[in-house]
């Protein structure tokens, strides 16, 4: 008996004749997600196994694979011999063990039924006859009684085809999605808020291999908040697997925005850039889109006509995961994915700097045009993006 931790995936069943290549993108994550720890992967049959672990390197095995998109749900297991010409000893040895763990602490019988799945043709009996069998032994603990349908307890037999069967009680749900990889590149505008972290998860669920930008303003902005995004980046990259994350000087750009063009328009013009020097940071490596954490009317530079003043300088599609979700659900998904705490500490962010008094919420494209008029644009913007700092 070898304990075995069983990994299925889901959407990728669904893939038809580029299922390979969908696998191959979520075996490659699996990797990453295991580097580090002492085990084996290994597939078979249309599983996937995490095998000769140590058992205290269990836990830190499951709540990596749970972060790994694509995966659909884990189980620990017990991998058991089994022949056709035998009375099943060591699964019901497994099935004996499981049972008895549950029934240590609990207070009266408790309801369960056995569930058996036969891949091995050899074996003469269907699976409810093996179900009813296997369950006996579980009643013999004198602590069980069958229920089918209302049970406090499912302890599952999957039997497959080269020998062996895997016998588990627990199914844990993995994180869905798609694989991370297989859905193209895009460049994360990550600020040091709730909503831009979350934005990320969301598209990495889609299969999306992230690379980030972030603003930075010193002196007006510390190193504190750098390390806060530094810190955010490392957070999701759990889930998202590794992301490049360049740190932008902005300063330069909101003096001359604060100098030359009317404070109203301060804040859409400082979005128009921060889409422009994104735009060039993705298009260097071969992004195909650039991702906000935007959220339709959540703030001024959020309204319909602020995302399209910003829109117009870009050079590639613009994905806004969050557009239409509230702030509650969106932090839900922060505090689940982790992001929250770090999120909510009071660094500042370059968009506080000269914040106006009144920003305009429903600014016109024509006004906001002639406004940057004022600037040398692509002077700008070209030395941003020589003083960019990869993280």
């Amino acid at each position: 008996m070898e304990r075995v931790i069983v990994i299925r995936f889901g959407e990728l069943f669904l893939k038809g004749k580029n299922r390979d290549y969908f696998e191959s993108m979520l075996v490659r994550n699996i990797k990453w997600a295991l580097e580090g720890v002492d085990c084996v992967f290994e597939r078979s049959q249309g599983r996937y196994f995490v095998e000769n672990f140590a058992e205290d390197d269990c836990d830190e095995i499951i709540d990596r694979l749970k972060k790994v998109f694509g995966i659909h749900s884990l189980s620990v297991a017990d991998k058991v011999a089994v022949r056709a010409d035998e009375d099943f000893p060591d699964i019901r040895a497994s099935l004996i063990r499981a049972a008895s763990e549950r029934a240590e602490n609990a207070e009266g019988k408790l309801r369960f039924r056995v569930t058996v799945k036969r891949a091995d043709k050899r074996i003469p009996m269907t699976s409810a006859e093996i179900a009813a069998a296997l369950g006996g032994s579980v009643l013999s603990l004198g602590k069980f009684k069958v229920d089918l349908t209302d049970y406090d307890c499912d302890f599952k037999v999957d039997i497959r085809e080269n020998g062996f069967a895997l016998v588990y009680t627990d199914v844990i749900a993995g994180a869905g999605g798609l694989p991370v990889g297989c859905s193209g590149r895009g460049m994360l505008l990550l600020s040091g808020g709730i909503d831009s972290p979350v934005a990320a998860y969301m598209m990495a669920k889609r299969g999306m291999r992230l690379f980030a930008v972030h603003f930075a303003s010193p002196p007006y902005t510390s190193e504190k908040a750098r390390e806060k995004v530094v810190e955010l980046k490392d957070i999701v990259s759990a889930y998202t697997g590794r992301v490049k994350l360049f740190v932008v000087p902005f300063t330069e750009i909101q003096l001359a925005i604060h100098k030359n063009c009317p404070a109203n328009f301060m804040i859409t013009i400082m979005r128009r850039f921060m889409m422009r020097i994104a735009c060039r940071l993705a298009q260097r490596f071969e992004c195909g889109a650039v991702i906000t954490g935007e959220s339709l009317g959540q703030v001024a530079s959020q309204t319909v006509e602020s995302m399209t003043c910003t829109e117009d300088t870009a050079s590639l599609p613009v994905f806004r995961p969050l557009i239409g979700m509230d702030k509650d659900e969106i932090v839900d998904i922060a505090k689940r994915i982790g992001t929250f705490e770090t999120s909510i500490q009071p660094y500042e962010d370059c968009c506080t700097v000269f914040l106006p008094k009144s920003p305009v919420i429903h600014p016109s494209l024509a006004a906001v045009r002639k406004a940057e008029a004022a600037l040398d644009v692509e002077t700008l913007v070209e030395e941003a993006l020589a003083a960019a700092e990869e993280c």
